[in-house]
Parts: structure tokens; sequence; C-alpha cells
């Protein structure tokens, strides 16, 4: 299965012009802010969240609108409704549901982008506005701590770039270095155990910087026994970028962090296979590896394609 990494993160159920649809999901977002204090950033990183699980997942029904937000019905209407597809924001109040009136035609309408992203803003008004708060509201939600992190880092993105478009890659080693690579994802690896190889080795000398491939926040760095020195990043798209076997990190690098596309994270190694310090036991390259989350589980996916295009997209610009 080959997953889109493409340069539009925000994609939607019809073909839309990218730059009008972040004009008019910015509007919303601000919209909502204004009348609930809720920040934007936590809304766009709610319905950015949801916008990547509903892409990588065949039981939720495609947005009829720009904000994906997935709400159940019966969490709508409240659950003991009899009427699933209730629409009265009264009645759907009486009976517990979250479902309100966003854009004052007195109708509480889940295929109304107004009335579902009001609706989810008030759910999390009703913890409270303070970020501490908020996460609570998260956590009940969705109940589930990836899910409440993984929009955390989101809302971290937004916050510090001020804009929608996040969804620009860079080539993980600078190209006026020699490197080689070839597909070599899913071929059968011995040490520790079989299993299948989760990534693309670039092969390349000691110290060659490691980029960055995406805006991202770090969410792993450290030691593993398979990948020595490793980094892991996530991105906006829920999908999480591996470096492993690196010879060290950058100066100052730290989980957390936010970067971008072409920053500095470290150098091509040789480290894993072994405890902390073991490098060594095979040539010198990158391991880069891309994890897909669903909202459920995580899974690796093919990087060559995306890696071929990124190196492509480079060369380009460079002429």
């Amino acid at each position: 299965m080959v997953i889109s990494l493409s340069a539009q993160t925000l994609t939607y159920g019809a073909e839309t012009n990218q730059e009008e649809d972040e004009k008019k999901l910015m509007s919303l977002y601000t919209k909502v802010e204004a009348i609930t204090n809720i920040p934007w950033y936590v809304l766009a990183a709610v319905d950015q969240y949801e916008r990547n699980v509903r892409h990588s997942r065949k039981d939720i029904p495609k947005a009829e609108g720009l904000i994906e937000i997935f709400i159940k019905p019966e969490v709508w209407a409240g659950p003991l409704n009899p009427n699933k597809e209730d629409k009265n924001p009264r009645s759907i109040g009486l009976f517990g549901g979250i479902g309100e009136d966003g854009d004052g035609d007195d109708l509480a309408e889940l295929t109304n982008d107004e009335d579902v992203l009001y609706s989810f803003a008030n759910y999390l008004r009703s913890y409270g506005t303070d970020m501490e708060n908020l996460k609570i509201g998260l956590w009940d939600y969705y109940q589930r701590d990836k899910t409440v992190g993984i929009i955390l880092g989101h809302m971290k993105l937004y916050k510090k770039f001020g804009h929608l478009n996040l969804a620009q890659h860079s080539f993980p080693v600078p190209l006026n270095h020699n490197y080689s690579y070839k597909n070599t994802w899913g071929d059968a690896r011995g040490w520790g155990g079989r299993r299948i190889h989760e990534g693309t080795d670039i092969f390349a000398n000691y110290g060659v910087p490691v980029k960055s491939t995406c805006y991202g926040v770090i969410e792993m760095k450290g030691w593993n026994r398979f990948g020595g020195w490793r980094v892991g990043i996530r991105d906006i798209d829920n999908t999480y970028h591996y470096f492993a076997h690196l010879n060290g990190f950058a100066d100052g690098l730290q989980t957390g962090q936010i970067v971008e596309p072409g920053q500095l994270i470290g150098s091509v190694g040789s480290s894993g296979y072994g405890p902390p310090g073991t490098s060594g036991k095979f040539p010198p390259h990158l391991h880069y590896g891309l994890y897909k989350d669903n909202g459920r589980t995580e899974w690796s996916f093919d990087p060559f394609p995306h890696l071929k295009s990124w190196e492509r997209a480079e060369r380009q610009k460079k002429k």
C-alpha cells in the first residue's frame, strides 16, 4: 500500500483549490475561537488529526465539508435519543448530545462545518480553556494517549508557524554528498529475530549530515538496540519519520522540539545491533522509515517512492 505524503497536506473529498480551502478553514477556526475562546490552533490540530484518520481508514465516512472532525451520530444527538438524525438543538441538549447550532439557523447539523466545529469547541470548553483542562477533554473524547499526544504536537506546529500549509518535505541527506539507495522495504532481516526491513537504507560516509524531512515534533531521541542512535519525528499528517543508525545528534536536539524540512538533526553512522554505543557492525548508512497512525494502530509503509519524489524536487530547485 502506498500512502500519500504529497505537498498537499489538506486533501478533501472533491478536487478543490488548496489555498482557498486553507483560507476558508482558517476563517472558520478563528471565528469559532472568537466565540468560544478555544484557540484556533487547537481546533486546527483536532481537525487535521481527524482528516488524516479519515483518509487512512475505510470505516469512517468521507466528510461532506471542509471540517473533518468525525462525531458519531449517537454522540451528536445523545446516547438515549431515539432520533439519531435529530437536528433540533433543544432536544439534542435534553438527551445529552453535543450537537449545537453554530451558524444561527436554529439547526444542529452533522453536515454543517460551522455546527460541527462550534459543537466540538463547546465540548472542549466545558472542561475549561487552559491547556491542562483541554488535554483532559481530549482524552475523555478519544480515550487514547497517543491520539492526544499527536494532537498536542499538531497544536505546537500550528501555533509556532501561524498557518496551515506545513506539508513541504526535504530529502534527508544533502544532494552534494555521495550516497546511494534502493528499495529494500520488506526485505528479510535476521538480527534479533526474523523480521522485515521497515524502511529504506541510504548508504553514505560517516558524518554525512542527516536532515529532517518534514515540519514536525521530535517524539523520540536516544538509543534502540536495533536502530542505534535514532530520532523519531511526527509530522502534520500523523506520520512518524524514523531516522536510525546515526553517528550522533545535532547540538541541542531534544524531544518535544519543533523541526523544519532541511534542518540538521544528526549524521550518518553505523550504530546499533547491540547495547548503547555499539557501532561498526555494518557499513555506515541512514535507515529511514515511515509509519502511519490511523487512530487505532500504527504501521510501516514504504518510504522509497517518497524519497525519490523529494530527491527529484530538490534537484529541480537547484537547476
